[in-house]
């Protein structure tokens, strides 16, 4: 099965997006660039129920290259994110608290230094009906310079360099969306970090944790 590693990480991934809790039913969809290719999760198919064979490969103008069944309805969100950037994976998710703090905010100030994960403060796109080119347009500005971007009363999407990267940041990104709300339920001033402190934030994690052959320092 062509690229038959991908497709099957691409289920992975959408199982365990269900299993956390940051999809609803067969919300939600998570793709692969390989290259002018693009693997993507099918449109309504139940993620247990889900095989690699299932995932098909489009092209970068959107046409099926290897694939039984409908592409998930964001194929073309996928596909514009790909074309502004240098990523290789995107995650889209339905996650509780990023999904409520995309009804009522433009952008999720720096509340906690997590934010610096995401190259900043995270924007939030204007609504636009799913499936269209017009939300297509408006999270991939959103994603300027970022890895992250919320999409205005809809969910979250996520984007990098590698898919388990990628889904490693995706509870980053909702722990501080959900302090974010809690915060702003206290009624008191929330307190945000400045882009200088972010910059610094992100230098230090860039480096943050194990390096190989440090362990004996």
């Amino acid at each position: 099965m062509r690229l038959g590693d991908e497709r099957q990480q691409v289920v992975d991934a959408c199982r365990h997006l269900s299993r956390s809790g940051l999809v609803v039913g067969t919300a939600g969809n998570v793709s692969i660039r390989v290259d002018d290719l693009v693997v993507i999760s099918p449109s309504g198919v139940d993620y247990e129920a889900m095989s690699a064979g299932d995932v098909g490969i489009h092209d970068l103008d959107g046409n099926a290259v290897e694939a039984t069944l409908e592409p998930s309805s964001e194929l073309a969100l996928h596909l514009a994110v790909y074309g502004a950037s240098e990523h290789t994976a995107v995650v889209h998710t339905h996650a509780p608290a990023s999904t409520a703090l995309s009804t009522v905010v433009d952008e999720v100030p720096g509340s906690h230094y997590y934010t610096a994960l995401f190259g900043g403060t995270v924007r939030v796109a204007p609504y636009a009906g799913f499936g269209t080119r017009q939300l297509a347009d408006n999270v991939t500005a959103a994603l300027r310079d970022r890895t992250a971007a919320l999409m205005g009363n809809h969910g979250a999407v996520l984007t990098g360099q590698a898919l388990p990267k990628v889904l490693d940041r995706v509870p980053y990104l909702e722990y501080i969306c959900d302090v974010q709300l809690r915060a702003m339920a206290s009624g008191a001033p929330v307190r945000v970090l400045d882009d200088e402190e972010l910059a610094d934030v992100a230098r230090r994690l860039s480096g943050y944790g194990q390096q190989a052959g440090s362990a004996s320092r």
